[in-house]
């Protein structure tokens, strides 16, 4: 067996290590690759499948050719090309329509891809859609959650796992993504929108962050990663809290929820706050911070009041309950 280049070796060490610890895998399953035709997901994708038959699954590849930029149909041809070289069952898919007038983007095409990748998975039967998110990206996405101030579970940046959607790249940095490819004797496709300080994620990757390690001298990335992962766990302690909490506190209902006024006032604010949000997305409500404040201020007050909430829902004080509707 030919030696494997010692820059690709250590990404398959680490993505190896991060797939057990967090079980991202089963074996059997049939893994659904984004690939972008960038160095992280042709890292992703190239790593992947030197590791498949140690875990026993089946690959198969996703891309969005968003036709943004000229170069877009490039891109899906090159990450054809990469899948047809492994033998990888290849999947392509255009936007819905193009960005609405006024709105990010950078969030348009998040949603589009996502919703794309997430058809894609259904059609084939996949069991996991596997992201090349890595380290870096963990780190800018905390500093993005303090700019925009999304309190401690943004501050945990990317979890590794998120329903059927997992992060193998977690703990390899960029860096590395770029030299895996490099000893592969692969050219990555180079997005030139990434390097627009214009967006905000684009401005923290390339003007804050390096600017936090001249100033601190220090590997700024590792330890933002390690004070995330410390928030996760954290976080998910208050989530699991807050389940408990639910038990008492929410009563499901056709076509939204109660929430019994007297125990979520006996609650800390903080844990009211997260009970409130888990019975919102329980009931696949819209919430915001406003809506969160909104009930919580019925619980308090007397009966009769009524807000609206986003999207057309609605919350009244009864009785005994907030009654929150679609």
């Amino acid at each position: 067996m030919q030696r494997r280049p010692p820059a690709v070796a250590r990404v398959i060490q680490r993505i190896t290590r991060t797939a057990r610890t967090h079980e991202q895998f089963e074996p059997g399953q049939l893994v659904l690759l984004w690939v972008s035709g960038g160095a992280d997901s042709l890292c992703l994708l190239e790593t992947m499948v030197r590791i498949r038959r140690l875990f026993r699954i089946r690959l198969a590849v996703f891309h969005l050719d968003h036709g943004l930029r000229d170069g877009s149909a490039a891109d899906a041809a090159y990450v054809r090309r990469r899948a047809g070289v492994h033998g990888l069952e290849y999947h392509v898919a255009k936007p819905s329509g193009p960005p609405p007038r006024g709105a990010s983007v950078e969030r348009w095409a998040r949603e589009e891809r996502r919703t794309a990748a997430a058809a894609v998975a259904e059609a084939i039967g996949a069991d996991r859609q596997a992201l090349g998110h890595t380290m870096d990206d963990r780190a800018e996405t905390v500093l993005l959650a303090l700019v925009r101030g999304w309190g401690l579970d943004g501050l945990t940046g990317i979890e590794p796992v998120a329903g059927d959607l997992v992060r193998p790249l977690l703990d390899v940095r960029r860096a590395e993504t770029v030299a895996c490819c490099r000893a592969l004797g692969l050219r990555p496709r180079v997005d030139v929108t990434n390097a627009d300080t214009t967006f905000l994620r684009n401005a923290l990757r390339h003007e804050a962050l390096p600017a936090l390690a001249r100033a601190t001298d220090r590997d700024v990335i590792g330890t933002i990663a390690r004070t995330a992962e410390l928030l996760r766990a954290d976080a998910h302690l208050l989530d699991e809290l807050a389940a408990g909490f639910a038990e008492t506190v929410v009563t499901s209902t056709a076509d939204g929820v109660l929430l019994d006024a007297s125990a979520l006032r006996d609650l800390a604010v903080p844990m009211a706050s997260r009970v409130v949000r888990r019975a919102f997305a329980d009931a696949g409500l819209v919430w915001t911070e406003k809506a969160i404040e909104a009930v919580l201020d019925l619980a308090s007050g007397r009966p009769g009041r009524r807000v609206a909430l986003p999207e057309g829902a609605g919350a009244s004080r009864s009785r005994t309950h907030v009654v929150v509707q679609r």
